[in-house]
Parts: structure tokens; sequence; C-alpha cells
């Protein structure tokens, strides 16, 4: 089964210099990709204030459920809590959702951070998809990702699909070889070479993978660094690419990554 999925830290639907509600237009950017599941991070469940200085552009519902529509099933993990509102991880699916579960990760009390798993029925298949969003200091980040490798570990069986995805602030790419090691992923943009061929490694169910570095993906109009991943296990990823450039950054600081994959 072949599935288009992605990654996008919408900035709480609201550009970057936080005087435009973007969130209509980010609605049609999100179902153009024609993405069978996508990854969410900062997304507003409710923000009093933005409903009030955009009325006119501001849903009515959680912003999770505004981008879900018709098309999507979804689920959202509330991580920041605050007087006028809150905001976390969602997953979108076309793919019925039929549990999740959002595990507090948070390293300290400035930075309220998540882990959302969700289980899809894909087909046959039970697909474990991990929605992420590291903070922003190198300690605070391994820890979260032994966080996630235990969460990964005690949560999705040896032989499920597995999708882990979100910004992991990660820019010195410290934490792939933890996760490959641990969890037996692997990254969208890394490569397959035949068996034999120097420079690769052995990844089961693939032969041999080249591991590259992850995708630049921050700011979205000339993207630097490599802050958002997709790391996969049992499914096979065909192609990946970032969308950036000028439209995209008038929606969101980063940029969406999204790749054609296949169960195996």
């Amino acid at each position: 089964m072949k599935l288009r999925v992605a990654t996008y830290n919408i900035h709480k639907g609201i550009s970057v210099f936080g005087n435009r509600s973007r969130i209509h237009e980010m609605k049609q950017a999100i179902h153009a990709m024609e993405a069978d599941i996508v990854f969410l991070q900062e997304v507003q469940g409710r923000h009093d204030l933005h409903a009030i200085r955009h009325a006119a552009h501001w849903p009515q519902q959680g912003q999770h459920e505004f981008l879900a529509g018709e098309s999507h099933y979804c689920a959202y993990g509330m991580n920041a809590v605050y007087d006028h509102g809150h905001h976390g991880n969602a997953l979108l699916s076309k793919f019925p959702i039929i549990d999740f579960r959002n595990q507090d990760i948070s390293d300290h009390a400035y930075e309220q951070r998540g882990i959302l798993h969700c289980i899809l029925h894909a087909g046959d298949v039970h697909v474990h998809c991990y929605v992420v969003h590291f903070g922003l200091f190198a300690g605070g980040r391994k820890r979260q990702a032994k966080a996630l490798i235990d969460a990964v570990s005690a949560s999705a069986p040896i032989d499920a699909p597995v999708i882990i995805a979100g910004d992991f602030n990660d820019w010195g790419d410290e934490l792939s070889d933890a996760l490959r090691v641990s969890l037996g992923v692997m990254g969208v943009f890394d490569e397959h070479v035949p068996l034999g061929e120097a420079g690769g490694i052995w990844h089961e169910g693939i032969a041999r993978v080249k591991q590259n570095r992850p995708a630049r993906t921050y700011p979205s109009m000339l993207p630097l660094l490599r802050l958002d991943r997709i790391y996969l296990r049992g499914i096979k990823p065909e192609s990946a690419q970032v969308l950036h450039g000028a439209f995209w950054a008038r929606l969101s600081d980063h940029a969406p990554i999204i790749s054609t994959v296949e169960i195996i």
C-alpha cells in the first residue's frame, strides 16, 4: 500500500510576524498536498485573543478540526495551556483513527512538549503514528528522544508499520543515530543501495540503506536549518521533498516535508 505522508509546523495559523491569520490559506495548501496522513505541530486548539483580533478569518472550531474538514479524521494532543487558549500537536488522516494518546514530555516549565500517538486502520494493517515537537535545548531534546524511544518500544509491536514525524529542532542532527539504532527507523531522505555496495548499512526489510542528512526546512523562504523529520519503520520511502519558497513563507516559518511511501 502506497501513502503520501507530510509533516508541517503551522506556526499556529498566523503569519510569521503575527499580524495576519493564514489558517484558511493553510487549509487549502494542506489539502492540495493530497496527503493521506499529515503530522502537524503548533496547532491552535483554542485562542480567544486571536479569535477576537481575526474575527472574520478565525475558525470557530479548533484548528485541527478546521484543517481536517470533511476529508480527514483528526486527533489533537494539547501540550501548552494558558488563560486564553491552548496549542499542541495534531494528526490528520484519511484512515480511521482507532485510538490515540498524548504523552507530556516537557523538559521544563517554559516549553510544553508532547508526543501524540495515533493508531490508524489503513486497509488491513494498523499504522502507528507519532507526532512530536521537541524543545530548543540540546539536553532536553536528548531526554525527549529517550522518551520517544521508550514510548515507541512500549506501544508499537515490532512488526507494525511506524511513522514518526514532526519538528525535532535538531539542527545538528544529533538524534538520528540513536533513533535508528534503538528503533530501527530510517529517514525519508535516506537512500536505498543494493546489497554489496559500499557506504550502506544493514536495515531490516530493506537490504541496505545509505544514511543521508535530513533536509533543510527552516526558515521556509530559504531553508538553512534541518529541523523537521519523517522517520519510518516497516515502510519504504519512494520520494520526498521540501515545499519552500514565497508561497510557503507566507503561511509559516517552517517548510513542510511530503513523502510518498510504501508499507512493506
